[in-house]
């Protein structure tokens, strides 16, 4: 069984920066709570990642001694 191949047209921090922002916005329209409340974690979830994901790839990174 072969896997589908999916070719992204934005890179993978647009991707997360796009999901955060649309996370932001679902979370603005609900009331306060508990949906809320996750919908914001999963944004900081998602920021964190794209700075995780930024300090993976830049080019002063070292590898383990």
């Amino acid at each position: 069984m072969k896997r589908k191949r999916i070719r992204h047209t934005a890179s993978f921090e647009e991707r997360l920066a796009m999901q955060a922002q649309r996370l932001k916005e679902q979370a603005q329209t609900l009331p306060p709570g508990n949906d809320r409340e996750m919908l914001l974690k999963r944004v900081q979830q998602t920021e964190t990642a794209c700075r995780i994901n930024a300090w993976l790839t830049s080019p002063g990174l070292r590898s383990p001694e």
